[in-house]
């Protein structure tokens, strides 16, 4: 056997597709962008000196900087302890909270901003409610400033911030928590000596994710804030609309670049979870201080042990009158988070329902006419027409090639796995406007900006880094010897693949794609970019959006707002066959 025909049997060899899409696609053209932003060959640094130079500048960057650290920690206020709450409670409900998280989190994030306008504008719900109660007489300020922006933000971030944080604290084992009780120790402090510091993985993604999404969010601050709250990302494309300076442009981008870089490098994004290590970290953080401090702390509490223990004796037998009190609590507090996700998008559906000229909430008479001017209007459903093609081509191909990087990367060595992961990841971790930017060289070099490949390439290159994270995990939980035994019945690779693994796997597969298709479906930013001519749906709703607010777009904007339940129906469909072909695969118990 020959060196080519070994190397093709490695399982790396299946992540070569994928690798291919994203270095002609986005990884050569980063490459030129940053040459570009050196102003090669003659690599100088002028255009960093003209950006730093202009004080404007430099204002809209650190109040990018400033935005975007404000919104990651209102996130994290909010979300952790909502995050604690939602794994507190019984199984049941922990599920249902979980998929109304998800339901947000899988919704169209231009039709929530949309519905934010609706609802903090001057003839928006908040006003009109207030105006009729006659507790104002002019309309207040709501929106166009730096509160409407963090509202918009916030509600868009807040579920990326908690899924990680539930995929952590539903990892922990309980009785750890049992036994800092046992040993006497307060409930507060058993939660920050033990609980906090197990749960700083899903602290530092969470964290991180929305501080790099947020460098690079366009839509929302555009939509919600004033001339005072642009964003980076906002000036970026700016430039690219107007004057088109390449180095400019790119010197730009890649500051922000390095902010997001200069985070992931300090505090690094950790997706595997390790409770262990976080706590032994935090231990260790927690342990420096002063040896006599410590020893008289112990001393301390050695004195107090015999009147701990009456304490606890006492407590032991007491009502659980403040435990209720906290439980009340915290059921308001997630209640309110619940409607802070869910009731824009409820708003919206009930609006698009009204009789009127203009939007109005509630409506004074129901009717379907905005419905009737989505459908019977060619320009809306010809720009519908097209993200479905388009997102179907990107599910399509991002399945298939995503699909196959999964299997190799799950069949290679750990170092090297991680390695090739975090290049996939890369897409997803990058500002969406720098992404954007370095996919707009990519297909101007491939000649195709301006047509449905060039966006299906565009699009793919997020969605694909999707799938192989669905299906990676998928495969973690899969049986090797499944397939080992297969292949000793004399299958070939491809046929216990396509027979065995294939099936077991399938709700990742079919999950991967179903993420895929709403990724394509819901972008605006690189679409803008890459699109030329072609209006996609996100493209049409925001056009009329700035220009025209037709009410049309509730209708779509509702439409959209119930196709994350369609979604999640589907995929939980495709996880009951799957559990019930495998039951019907068991062979009977013999008596």
């Amino acid at each position: 056997m020959g060196p080519l025909q070994r190397l093709g049997r490695l399982p790396i060899v299946l992540t070569v597709p994928t690798f291919a899409v994203l270095l002609v696609v986005f990884g050569m053209p980063i490459v030129q962008l940053f040459m570009n932003s050196l102003d090669a060959p003659a690599f100088s640094l002028s255009n960093y000196h003209a950006f730093f130079g202009e004080q404007s500048n430099v204002r809209v960057l650190f109040q990018t900087i400033e935005v975007s650290v404000v919104a990651t920690v209102i996130c994290l206020i909010i979300g952790y302890p909502t995050a604690y709450l939602i794994v507190a409670a019984s199984k049941r409900l922990r599920t249902a909270l979980i998929v109304l998280v998800l339901i947000p989190y899988l919704t169209s994030g231009l039709a929530r901003t949309y519905a934010w306008v609706v609802i903090l504008g001057d003839r928006g719900l908040i006003n009109n409610v207030l105006l009729d109660l006659g507790l104002i007489s002019s309309p207040l300020e709501l929106i166009y400033n730096r509160m409407a922006v963090y509202v918009g933000m916030v509600h868009i971030m807040l579920p990326m911030m908690m899924l990680p944080l539930i995929s952590v604290m539903q990892g922990i084992d309980k009785s750890l928590i049992a036994a800092a009780r046992s040993m006497g120790a307060r409930p507060l402090s058993a939660f920050w000596r033990v609980f906090f510091p197990l749960t700083l993985p899903g602290v530092r993604s969470g964290a991180l994710l929305v501080f790099v999404l947020c460098l690079g969010f366009y839509i929302t601050p555009q939509a919600l804030g004033g001339l005072r709250d642009s964003m980076l990302s906002t000036f970026i494309a700016a430039q690219v609309a107007t004057t088109f300076n390449l180095g400019s442009i790119a010197a730009s981008a890649f500051i922000l670049l390095g902010i997001a870089a200069v985070m992931l490098s300090t505090l690094g994004l950790d997706i595997s979870g390790k409770q262990g290590l976080a706590a032994q970290s935090a231990r260790k953080s927690g342990s420096i201080r002063l040896p006599s401090v410590g020893a008289l702390t112990r001393y301390l509490n050695e004195l107090a042990i015999p009147y701990r223990s009456k304490g606890w004796t006492a407590k032991l037998y007491q009502a659980g009158g403040e435990s209720r009190w906290w439980n009340a609590v915290g059921t308001v507090f997630v209640v309110l988070v619940m409607v802070y996700l869910l009731f824009p998008s409820l708003v919206i559906i009930i609006m698009s329902f009204g009789a009127g000229t203009v939007l109005k909430f509630p409506p004074s008479s129901l009717s379907l006419q905005w419905y009737r001017s989505f459908f019977y209007n060619p320009w809306w459903v010809d720009a519908a027409w097209t993200s479905i093609q388009i997102g179907v081509a990107v599910a399509i191909l991002s399945t298939i090639v995503g699909t196959l990087a999964a299997y190799g990367l799950s069949r290679t060595f750990p170092r090297l796995r991680s390695f090739l992961t975090m290049l996939i990841l890369t897409p997803i971790t990058f500002p969406v406007i720098v992404v954007g930017i370095a996919t707009y060289l990519g297909l101007v070099n491939l000649g195709l900006i301006g047509s449905k490949v060039g966006i299906t390439l565009a699009h793919s290159i997020g969605s694909i880094t999707f799938v192989v994270v669905i299906v990676s995990a998928t495969l973690a939980n899969f049986d090797l010897h499944l397939e080992q035994a297969a292949k000793s019945m004399r299958a070939g690779p491809l046929q216990a693949f396509m027979r065995v693994t294939l099936p077991l796997i399938r709700p990742g597969v079919i999950a991967g794609a179903v993420f895929a298709f709403i990724h394509s479906f819901d972008e605006v930013v690189i679409s803008s970019l890459v699109g030329g001519s072609i209006r996609t749906l996100p493209l049409k709703m925001w056009d009329n959006m700035r220009n025209e607010m037709d009410p049309t777009i509730a209708a779509v904007a509702s439409l959209l707002s119930l196709l994350p339940v369609l979604w999640l129906i589907a995929l939980y469909l495709t996880s009951l066959r799957s559990k019930l072909g495998a039951q019907r695969a068991l062979p009977l118990p013999t008596t």
